[in-house]
Order: structure tokens, then C-alpha cells, then sequence
């Protein structure tokens, strides 16, 4: 007696093969996007072993499938790409706060702190000043410095106080505060002034790094206005 064979229909053969492989690349593939591609290759093998001799499968529903699975995989490796570029990125960020530690910062503020070798600070000007004027108050809220700057293009300057008053008298060491005058042909230029801080140490945070300026306080990069 002879024994008959079933023959799986061309449907059943891509569905076996199908999942076959897909066990095999769940069990044995170490990058997604591999096991994908290879599915898929396997399934339009599959296909054209399968297909009717008398209705083939069409040129350009192979190049579409083809093109398809060559889309998807250059997401994946764009994908990758990207999150290469920005773990460098992140390096590259520690790097430079980590490099900040010791240096000396501007930023928002308007104390200034006397030393033995004078004092500095800064101001952030958004339009061109004709003239502005700096004034240096002690504790008390006294003026005893007035400093002439000249004029000034837009963006951020800073300035030196040597520690004398304005009768030449040598100030006392210690912590003042400056605020900023400045014109242009007649009408005030709303300046900004800038305070300097050290980085004593620098945070990482969800959102970047925080730059510890001591007594301060703790800032943002995004708030600091200029390296020294």
C-alpha cells in the first residue's frame, strides 16, 4: 500500500516559516533589527519558492518589499547612530563643566567683592549704549566709586575696580554691590549686571550640569554670560 504525502499549501509554508525563524532569531540573534531583516528575507524566500508558476510575484511588489525592509533598517542604524552621537555629546558636556572648576564666572547678579588686588564685575547690554556708567555702593548703600565705561556695543562687557573711591582713597576690602546706567541718543539701554563667582564644583542634574559658585549658589550653564 502506498502510503500518500500532504503537501502543505504556500500559505502554510510562509506561516511555518514564518514563525520558525522568528523562534530561532528570539532564541539566537543579539540585535533586533538583524532578526527583523532576517525574518523578512526568510519570508520572501519562502514566498518565491512557494509562489503560483502561473501568477508570479510581481517585479514591483518584490522592490517594494525590499525597499521597505532597506527603510526600516536604515532607521534602526540611524537610530543607533543618533544615541552614539549623543552619549559623545554627553561626554563631551562632563568634559567642559569639569573643566570649569577653579574658573571664574559672570553671572546675573550685582555684588562685587573688593580684594587686595581690586574687584571686577560685568554688564550685559542688549542694544549699543552711548555712554554707561557704572556705580559702586558699600554696604550701607553709599556711593563710592562712579566709574565711566564710554560707550559700548551690545552684548556682555566686564570692568575693573582698582579699589579707590572717588576722592582716591583706598576702599575697604570686602563686599559691595554696582548698579549700571546707559543711554543710547537720549534713551535708557536696560543693562544687565553680572556678578563673578568661582566654580568650586560642578552637578549633574536630569536637566545639565549645576556650576556651585560657592556663597552664590548654584547655576545653570545656560546662566553664565562669560568665561574668565
Amino acid at each position: 500500500m502506498t502510503t500518500a504525502t500532504a503537501t502543505s499549501s504556500p500559505t502554510q509554508a510562509i506561516y511555518a516559516a514564518l514563525n520558525s525563524n522568528g523562534t530561532k532569531s528570539a532564541s539566537t540573534a543579539t540585535n533586533a533589527g538583524q532578526a527583523q531583516q532576517d525574518r523578512f528575507l526568510k519570508l520572501l524566500t519562502t514566498q518565491l519558492q512557494n509562489q503560483d508558476p502561473l501568477n508570479p510575484l510581481d517585479n514591483a511588489q518584490m522592490t517594494s518589499q525590499l525597499a521597505q525592509i532597506s527603510t526600516v533598517d536604515g532607521i534602526e542604524k540611524l537610530n543607533a547612530t543618533l544615541q552614539t552621537l549623543l552619549s559623545n555629546a554627553n561626554d563631551t558636556q562632563t568634559m567642559q563643566a569639569a573643566a570649569l572648576v577653579g574658573h571664574g564666572v559672570l553671572i546675573a547678579g550685582s555684588s562685587l567683592q573688593l580684594g587686595q588686588a581690586g574687584g571686577l564685575g560685568g554688564i550685559d547690554l542688549p542694544t549699543p549704549a552711548d555712554k554707561a556708567t557704572v556705580t559702586i555702593s558699600d554696604a550701607n548703600g553709599l556711593a563710592v566709586r562712579t566709574l565711566d565705561l564710554g560707550s559700548l556695543d551690545a552684548g556682555t562687557h566686564n570692568f575693573t575696580w582698582d579699589g579707590k573711591t572717588d576722592g582716591g582713597a583706598a576702599a575697604a576690602t570686602g563686599a559691595y554691590t554696582f548698579s549700571v546706567a546707559a543711554v543710547q541718543g537720549g534713551n535708557s539701554v536696560k543693562a544687565t549686571t553680572l556678578q563673578l563667582g568661582v566654580v568650586s564644583s560642578v552637578t549633574r542634574t536630569s536637566t545639565g550640569f549645576n556650576l556651585d559658585l560657592g556663597a552664590l549658589g548654584q547655576f545653570g550653564m545656560a546662566d553664565v554670560k562669560q568665561i574668565l
